[in-house]
């Protein structure tokens, strides 16, 4: 077992090896090299490392990683990427990989941090040894099986109720909603750009975290979904109430599942409507229609409004890799004094 180490901007030298691997080990959409891509040429420091494992003539796993202060090293993470940026093939000993790529990382590691790790994808292993795991978030997923009417009766009578009585204030209202979902790659540019507006008119735009068709998200999401596009796996939702835009999802999908990553929507609407809520309905009606996929997944934290939707919930979790076992029990014994430390009170 061996590891090799380039700087990731060399990244597309090694895309066809990524993509290799990734069909081996039949993972998510969201760690294939065009998702991956456009997050390094828009996200990256310039300190990222491209790992990459062989065993026996053969790919066995492949990571990106960076710096994360004296003797650490975590997965790539930028905040669009809701998984690690690590790959393995599933017969692999995570425990031994971890091992022989903490021996191999620059400036004498002492750790290596897989973060945001999905246990559907890479079962969580039990801490021992110089393993350690911690929680990351709860997220969502609905099953796409036995029908809609079925799964839609199993919802809770107050959101089937809530969302009739909007649909027939729609009506009375003369407004027609309708859903558009876009496939076509020289429709993304225009789609993100809509998106972005909707939710720089919102929350978002006072943190200076909303979309803009100007800015490195906004970048980011075009050139991936217009790849995605290209080969079939990319969808993008909008919602109207008659000519107005009022709710979107941007999607990505792979032989399984379909991945709401963002969702956005015109929150001047007024609040006895719920745009977001009536687009999932219809969504989800015509998903289950196509038997295409056999889950939604979100991937992000679990909201309330989730638990509308499903009660399959799931934890996602981030792993440590110590060089020493001893490291590792001193760094939860740290962590739990950090956490044991009453917290100042402020004055009034």
């Amino acid at each position: 077992m061996k590891w090799s180490l380039v700087p990731a901007a060399r990244f597309a030298e090694f895309g066809a090896q990524w993509a290799r691997l990734h069909a081996r080990a039949g993972a998510q959409a969201l760690l294939a090299d065009d998702f991956v891509t456009p997050l390094l040429t828009e996200f990256a420091s310039g300190r990222e490392l491209l790992a990459c494992c062989t065993q026996g003539g053969e790919t066995v796993a492949m990571a990106l990683l960076k710096p994360a202060g004296r003797g650490a090293w975590t997965t790539f993470q930028p905040a669009q990427a809701p998984l690690g940026l690590w790959l393995q093939l599933p017969a692999a000993d995570t425990a031994a990989l971890l091992r022989a790529l903490v021996g191999e990382l620059p400036g004498f590691a002492l750790v290596v941090g897989l973060t945001q790790m999905d246990p559907m994808l890479m079962p969580r292993p039990a801490d021992h040894g110089c393993i350690a795991t911690r929680d990351y978030i709860d997220t969502a997923r609905v099953t796409l099986a036995g029908g809609f009417e079925a799964y839609w009766i199993a919802r809770g009578k107050n959101l089937r109720a809530n969302l009739k009585k909007q649909r027939a204030r729609l009506d009375k209202d003369g407004i027609v909603p309708r859903l558009e979902v876009c496939r076509a790659p020289e429709q993304v540019a225009a789609a993100v750009a809509d998106y972005g507006r909707l939710e720089s008119s919102g929350w978002k735009a006072g943190q200076g975290t909303a979309v803009s068709a100007a800015n490195a998200q906004g970048r980011y999401y075009t050139a991936m979904l217009e790849a995605f596009c290209r080969r079939g796996a990319g969808s993008i939702y909008r919602y109207w109430f008659g000519q107005r835009l009022v709710a979107m999802d941007l999607c990505v999908e792979d032989g399984d599942s379909i991945v709401v990553l963002k969702t956005s929507y015109d929150e001047s609407v007024p609040g006895n409507l719920s745009p977001t809520l009536l687009m999932r309905e219809e969504a989800c009606r015509q998903l289950f229609g196509q038997e295409a996929f056999s889950r939604i997944e979100f991937y992000g934290r679990v909201m309330e409004w989730h638990l509308r939707w499903t009660d399959e919930v799931r934890t996602m979790y981030h792993l440590n890799y110590y060089r020493w076992p001893a490291l590792g029990r001193l760094h939860a014994l740290l962590a739990a004094r950090r956490a044991a430390r009453p917290r100042a009170v402020p004055a009034d």
